[in-house]
């Protein structure tokens, strides 16, 4: 029994080097099989948490995080939790990019404003972006489609018993809030999306480009910025925010036929600030692959009705199964479908699901807790590879 017991502690917390981080193994920095990366269960300073990613694209595009401890390089700071979903699209260079220099950013800000705040947040995502843009002009002249390179970005940070919620992009976080008159625990979504299907999104393109009767096309039934992208806010994508990148040589299908003035998207995150109630009892942070499966509803019902550990992973399985009977094919044989072909079937899908524990959100303000870095997984491949990979290959997996 002991030894159990101890064996679940070492998949929550897992060996430390001597700088803090953690060292990575197949329990502590999750497990793959096939496509599928997950974490079943971990600790953090404000709960449990469940995590799980599955690859459709070539190369994955979907990249995420979750981290726990301290929210700041000062001594005492803030501690709590971080969570990051970044959906890449027209490769995975910006949602890498996210991954590794955001939470930096936020520490940073945290550091300087002595507390966390909404205002923390947004200069990070600037600093994101600002940092994404200098090396798109770094790289322009040999790599030019890195201009045509974007993300999504939703970002969670628990602290001192507060929730914030920013969001780029169509990625979505949803809260499960007990309803204690019925006991039904109803999905609450915290975040906005910035996609151009939403009428109130095509009003406020139309609003902020009035000189522009083009700004928003409907195209093979569905609504684009400027006929090309469906998101109006982003990471990256820098050919629609800085007019001198979108020319020449990036690829014709990205050139617009005349310039713009002022930037086509926008980095400007939308921001929630939710004070954590007794009755929340979870937060899903999940990128678009698993809402164009299931409703709000459906996954806090999942969630609701099942046992905490494996629960991210269970979100992904049943995503594939809706996916594969719209498809009217067997979820067995979509399975073995490899990297690459599996996009004609379903996105890359990342979910996190964070379970809120009042008693311990309270503990966490500033006193010090067990720190957790984990990043999303996916099939191993080179840092900085882009290139299309060899024709696909049918997989065995488990899951």
């Amino acid at each position: 029994m002991m030894a159990a017991v101890m064996d679940y502690f070492r998949s929550c917390w897992g060996p430390r080097s001597p700088a803090g981080h953690r060292v990575r193994g197949s329990d502590v920095a999750g497990r793959q099989d096939g496509l599928l990366w997950y974490k079943d269960a971990g600790q953090l300073v404000t709960g449990e948490f469940s995590m799980a990613v599955v690859q459709a694209n070539n190369l994955l595009e979907d990249q995420s995080q979750v981290e726990s401890g301290a929210l700041s390089m000062a001594e005492p700071g803030p501690q709590g939790t971080f969570v990051g979903v970044y959906d890449g699209h027209g490769g995975p260079e910006t949602a890498r990019f996210i991954n590794g220099h955001l939470f930096h950013h936020l520490r940073r800000f945290a550091t300087e404003h002595k507390c966390m705040s909404a205002d923390v947040i947004r200069k990070a995502f600037q600093a994101t972006e600002e940092g994404f843009l200098s090396l798109v002009s770094k790289q322009w002249s040999l790599k030019p489609q890195i201009a045509a390179v974007g993300s999504c970005c939703l970002v969670g940070v628990i602290c001192s018993g507060t929730l914030y919620v920013a969001n780029l992009g169509d990625s979505r976080a949803v809260l499960g809030r007990l309803v204690k008159s019925t006991g039904e625990v109803l999905a609450m979504q915290l975040s906005s999306e910035h996609n151009a299907c939403y009428e109130e999104v095509r009003q406020e393109l139309q609003s902020s480009h009035p000189d522009d009767p083009h700004i928003v096309v409907l195209k093979h039934n569905v609504w684009r910025v400027k006929g090309l992208i469906q998101i109006s806010r982003s990471i990256g994508d820098v050919y629609l925010k800085r007019p001198e990148y979108n020319r020449e040589p990036l690829h014709s299908k990205f050139r617009l036929r005349e310039t713009f003035k002022r930037p086509i998207l926008s980095s400007e995150p939308a921001i929630v600030v939710h004070q954590i109630q007794p009755n929340d009892h979870f937060v899903i942070f999940a990128s678009d692959g698993l809402w164009e499966h299931l409703s709000n509803q459906e996954a806090v019902d999942l969630v609701q009705s099942n046992p905490r550990n494996g629960i991210a992973r269970r979100l992904v399985k049943v995503a594939m199964q809706e996916a594969a009977k719209k498809r009217e094919m067997r979820y067995s044989d979509l399975k073995k479908i490899d990297r690459g072909v599996r996009r004609h079937f379903h996105d890359d899908i990342t979910v996190v699901v964070i379970f809120l524990d009042s008693n311990a959100i309270s503990k966490a303000n500033w006193s010090r807790g067990p720190s957790v870095s984990l990043r999303g997984g996916g099939v191993s491949l080179p840092a900085n590879s882009l290139a299309p990979f060899s024709a696909p290959t049918v997989l065995s997996s488990t899951y």
